[in-house]
């Protein structure tokens, strides 16, 4: 009795990594539930409510102030090492390059285009919307701070809300948004917001920007996400489009390309007597005119031997004027002497 091996964890691995045969028939996408839309209210209704604070010179600008004079990059020296790197996972270009090597590979496994659209429909929303408010709000960091107590608001600075950890929550966010099973959805949805919110404190930690900063981008990233089944049409016509595109320019490219010459195939010639089959003879390469068939007739023929011997008529050199033949009976010598 022939049993099937059970497959170990490493197997599982590999059988992941291959590429699909076709595309999938059904794609998660998300749309844009109440419950969604409920989160997406919420998150703006808390996003307003940051900015109104800074701008009245809350007790939330007195928070951040607090916080900066407590400098917790002299309080805990010992992990600003740690802290440096940590905050790198916040940066564009790193973050960005490594997300989509992942949603590359998916793109190829699934047949389908949809992941890179999405992290780049993210990334354009990112930054006209986050740089957006950097440019139109002006807030100095903690760094160049004039006024002790003030927002320092509308005075030519680019860091509220924290492009860090937007960026942090929209690149990693994306992984979650894009999960193929509700369960991988939900723990890359707590990695997420986690390494999000690490990559603030991270900042704040350094110095580079104020409490409130952080908070708004965390805000502004999540609008982001929670946005984006409003987009996805627009991203299913321009994959559509793409692939379009690629299947005229393959179809225009194979139009235009040389056509082989036929190669004719080798005639079997066949025995008369045995039927046996066999290739014919290969023909010289300088060949001569073709000559005419010899064609013998039929009957016994003698050997070489009983054979009559066949004389050419005549000489074989070619006539000479000043040469006799030698058939001819030579002249008479004239007689000297007595």
């Amino acid at each position: 009795m022939r049993t099937e091996r059970n497959l170990t964890r490493l197997d599982r691995v590999f059988a992941r990594l291959d590429r699909e045969p076709e595309r999938p028939a059904h794609l998660d996408v998300p749309e844009m539930s109440r419950h969604r839309i409920a989160l997406f209210s919420g998150t703006l209704a808390f996003y307003i409510a940051i900015v109104w604070a800074v701008l009245i010179t809350s007790w939330l600008v007195r928070l951040d102030w607090q916080v900066m004079f407590f400098r917790p990059y002299q309080q805990w020296p010992e992990i600003h090492a740690f802290v440096d790197y940590y905050v790198v996972l916040g940066q564009r270009g790193p973050t960005a390059v490594m997300v989509a090597a992942w949603l590359g590979w998916r793109s190829w496994r699934q047949h389908t285009l949809r992941p890179l659209l999405a992290l780049g429909a993210s990334l354009l929303l990112l930054n006209v919307t986050v740089g957006a408010a950097k440019i139109g709000m002006g807030r100095l960091g903690p760094h160049y701070a004039t006024t002790i107590g003030a927002n320092e608001m509308w005075r030519g600075g680019d860091i509220f809300p924290s492009g860090h950890t937007a960026n942090a929550v929209v690149t990693w966010g994306i992984l979650a948004y894009l999960a193929s099973t509700p369960r991988a959805r939900r723990w890359l949805s707590a990695l997420s917001a986690v390494t999000s919110l690490g990559v603030g404190m991270s900042t704040v930690y350094l110095g580079t920007h104020w409490l409130s900063d952080v908070l708004l981008g965390w805000a502004a990233g999540l609008l982001i996400l929670l946005a984006l089944p409003w987009f996805e049409p627009l991203i299913g016509r321009t994959e559509t489009w793409i692939l379009g595109l690629r299947d005229r320019w393959s179809a225009r490219h194979r139009r235009t390309a040389p056509a082989k010459e036929p190669v004719a195939a080798p005639v079997v010639l066949t025995h008369p007597v045995t039927g046996r089959e066999g290739t014919p003879a290969r023909e010289p390469v300088a060949a001569s005119r073709p000559r005419a068939p010899a064609y013998l007739t039929p009957g016994p023929h003698t050997t070489r031997s009983d054979r009559t011997p066949v004389t050419p008529a005549g000489s074989r050199r070619p006539p000479h004027a000043d040469r006799h033949p030698r058939s001819a009976a030579p002249a008479a010598r004239p007689l000297s002497g007595g």
